[in-house]
């Protein structure tokens, strides 16, 4: 039987998927300079991303259960990067919207966007690290 609790699950693999090819893409594009279209891919999936990144967070801040002890903690845990992901991702987006629209995409500025996207993938590795081990150690699904 589904369950609301299933939405965050189902979810949270479109900004992992989107904001780790993303900023691959963004990576070929800097550094080897080959072609647009790996620039415009990873801005469409930076921004994609950051949408679903916020859909995750809400779907596992509202749709799921809270836990006590150890996997209460790892929870917390979970949430906190979670939380940090949702902001870097929103404020990467921004600037690069930002940079996009005033034709500033190749100033100085294009670095501090590169440095917020890979703090964004970081961070979302960390979170999905937590959330792997409750779904795997303590079976939350």
């Amino acid at each position: 039987m589904f369950k609301l609790e299933h939405i965050h699950p189902m979810v949270v693999h479109f900004p992992i998927v989107l904001i780790l090819t993303g900023f691959l893409f963004e990576v070929i594009y800097l550094f080897f300079r080959k072609n647009n279209f790996f620039q415009e891919t990873g801005f469409w999936m930076l921004c994609i991303g950051a949408l679903t990144v916020v859909a995750a967070y809400f779907s596992g801040a509202f749709l799921t259960k809270e836990l006590y002890g150890t996997a209460g903690a790892i929870q917390s845990t979970h949430e906190l990067f979670a939380e940090f992901t949702v902001f870097s991702a929103l404020i990467g987006t921004t600037l690069k919207v930002y940079l996009k629209i005033e034709k500033k995409e190749e100033t100085w500025l294009k670095w501090i966007d590169f440095g917020l996207y890979a703090i964004t993938t970081i961070l979302i590795c960390i979170t999905g690290y937590y959330g792997g081990i409750l779904v795997y150690e303590y079976l939350m699904n």
